[in-house]
């Protein structure tokens, strides 16, 4: 590996994380609100807004799926830092698009080109696996990622407010100065570093048969996370929410669920020691399963939002279970495709949900969300029964 220069950069170690912080609570401030900005600016019928909704929610992370192993290729024989510090510029540029948008297919336009542009954790963690021995690149890859978790849980209730109270276009123009904010923290504050290995030496110590089993779990799992969003203007009134409240009562729900979400990635180290991996997994996604298709039996927004808080809580760990066996065995091309199952999840979660919405009951989405979650049982049988791989020393 091409030496790079020293780690510390005007700002320390910590200034990766608070960028990822940043970056993750620009697009989670601006997230939660979309929905029902698209239901406003809508001129069409309700079902067909609901289609337009999950597609236009999801399609960013399902062209993020395609570009952004690209976007690591090319930072990987580079200065990831460089493409970072674009990459957060063109994303800005790209909320601006969705300011303004005044028709649904336009909005949609905007959301593809977005999702061109590639996503900065990849940067991240390439920056972060150049910045020491393996004991420092776990810190802080352990940074980044808890950085993301606040990221998430904080935006939404910090977006939704903003846009009750500033309106969705000037919330989303917000957005992308944050987003600039972060381009100009990381070109000032985080070192460049040197191009990297052409090739990666650990590439084939993991079998792509389980690095496809992960990736199943991991699509799964993560939709039980991510199918929430783009149904909350469909949801909450049925609970008895008024319409003038939908908005701030959607973004308590989310923070609930990213508060279950953090809480849950902390705990999934110690829930690794107390039970065989195979006999965890199963209790979490049968858990999750159960907890999802009870959401059809209640009847308040504050019950179903504690339902909801317990559902993520259980499925949480699943991600950092799943992956911890092949994370230091797998090269950058198989985390590649475990990443790009977690990015595919925020697409097909929206997309199935208002599918399925727009021509059913809210208890048949539940049902078949369950129905998903099971259906990962026998791809974490036939993953208890790959051989582990002894991780490479460096």
């Amino acid at each position: 590996m091409t030496p790079g220069p020293s780690p510390r950069g005007l700002g320390g170690p910590h200034v990766l994380p608070a960028a990822i912080l940043l970056g993750t609570f620009a697009w989670s401030f601006v997230y939660v609100s979309l929905p029902f900005h698209i239901q406003q600016m809508s001129s069409w019928e309700p079902a067909a807004t609901l289609r337009w909704t999950g597609w236009i929610l999801g399609i960013t992370p399902l062209v993020t799926v395609v570009t952004a192993p690209l976007w690591g290729r090319f930072a990987g024989r580079g200065d990831p830092k460089t493409y970072y510090v674009m990459v957060e510029v063109l994303q800005g540029i790209g909320f601006f698009g969705m300011v303004a948008a005044r028709t649904l297919p336009e909005m949609f336009l905007a959301r593809v080109i977005l999702g061109f542009m590639g996503a900065a954790s990849t940067f991240a963690f390439i920056i972060a696996g150049r910045s020491g021995d393996g004991a420092g690149v776990r810190r802080q890859v352990a940074a980044i990622q808890s950085a993301m978790t606040i990221g998430q849980i904080i935006g939404p209730l910090a977006g939704a407010i903003a846009a009750a109270r500033l309106g969705f276009r000037p919330s989303f123009a917000l957005g992308a100065l944050i987003l600039f904010g972060c381009a100009a923290l990381v070109h000032w504050g985080v070192p460049s570093s040197g191009p990297g290995p052409v090739g990666d030496a650990r590439s084939g110590a993991t079998p792509w048969r389980e690095v496809l089993l992960v990736a199943l779990l991991v699509l799964g799992g993560s939709t039980h996370v991510f199918f929430l969003t783009a149904i909350l203007p469909d949801v909450l009134p049925a609970l008895g929410v008024d319409a003038s409240r939908t908005l701030e009562i959607g973004g308590l729900v989310i923070f609930a669920s990213g508060v279950a979400a953090a809480l849950g990635s902390f705990a999934a180290p110690r829930l690794a020691e107390l039970a065989p991996e195979r006999r965890l997994i199963a209790t979490l996604v049968v858990g999750s399963s159960l907890l999802v298709a009870a959401l059809a039996l209640v009847g308040s927004a504050w019950a179903y939002g504690t339902l909801r808080f317990f559902q993520v809580l259980v499925i949480a760990p699943m991600f950092p279970i799943v992956v911890a066996r092949i994370a230091q065995s797998a090269g950058g091309e198989a985390i590649g495709v475990i990443n790009s199952a977690r990015i595919g999840a925020a697409f097909l979660g929206p997309v199935l949900a208002t599918s399925i919405l727009s021509w059913a009951s809210p208890a048949a989405l539940y049902v078949v969300l369950a129905l998903v979650g099971l259906a990962c049982l026998p791809v974490a049988a036939l993953r208890a029964h790959v051989p582990a791989v002894r991780p490479l020393s460096r």
